[in-house]
């Protein structure tokens, strides 16, 4: 688990907690590398035991030394960053509710999205990152129930505390509504991350900006407009109704 962080005293934002090594020679990493490049390019079908050896230059013997079975390697694959990335989640949250404190106010709904979803580009510039990045949302659009068991053992304690400050910080939104836009939120986020080959597809001329700050900006302000969004007129029925 990443060390607790300081805030910068110039700036007031969290540093980044310490990644642990991913570009090593030793042998448990360097397959772990080769596995996620190869499961964000290929999928986790794919990408076969045979390639991941071959790639990383060990014999079967060692992965299953490491991992015991290509689903725990799996499982590492994502516990590894998710671990680092949640906890970097947590700090950045807390940090927002002493801010707040301070002031006497709540948390506005902007930072907390910022804090959520910005995150994922911190991890992105990490050695590697962008190789989980592209894992990440092409998994979240179309995870197995294996992954999507390892998912919520990750994610679920950092969810459930974002969801609680959006439902303070948006109080005359319903509960229901703020799931509702969490969800399609992370369906945008994941689209957005897994790459612009589909925006190739209809953009009529060429289209490579993959600039992680652009996309970073351009995603978040697209996010903070969508919780932002007028009810939809049932929901405001439900919500005036006596």
């Amino acid at each position: 688990m990443a060390k607790s962080v300081k805030a910068d005293r110039g700036q007031g934002v969290a540093a980044l907690p310490k990644q642990p090594p991913v570009a090593g020679r030793d042998t448990r990493e360097r397959i772990l590398n080769v596995a996620e490049a190869l499961f964000a390019e290929h999928g986790f079908d794919g990408a076969s035991m045979r390639m991941i050896t071959a790639a990383a230059q060990v014999n079967l013997a060692a992965v299953n030394y490491h991992f015991g079975s290509k689903e725990k390697l799996i499982e590492e694959v994502f516990r590894r960053r998710l671990v680092w990335l949640n906890e970097l989640r947590r700090q950045r949250l807390e940090q927002l509710y002493s801010e707040a404190e301070k002031l006497g106010k709540t948390v506005r709904p902007s930072r907390i999205l910022e804090a959520f979803f910005g995150a994922l580009f911190d991890l992105a510039k990490e050695p590697g990152g962008e190789h989980f990045l592209r894992l990440l949302g092409r998994t979240l659009t179309d995870p197995s129930a294996f992954v999507r068991r390892v998912l919520a053992a990750e994610y679920g304690d950092v969810l459930n505390r974002y969801l609680d400050a959006l439902y303070t910080s948006v109080p005359d939104v319903p509960h229901e509504e703020i799931l509702w836009r969490f969800h399609f939120m992370l369906g945008a986020v994941s689209y957005a991350i897994a790459g612009v080959d589909a925006l190739q597809l209809f953009a009529g001329e060429p289209f490579d900006d993959r600039n992680l700050d652009h996309l970073r900006d351009r995603l978040i302000t697209f996010l903070i407009g969508g919780l932002r969004a007028p009810l939809p007129q049932f929901a405001n029925a439900v919500t005036a109704a006596p």
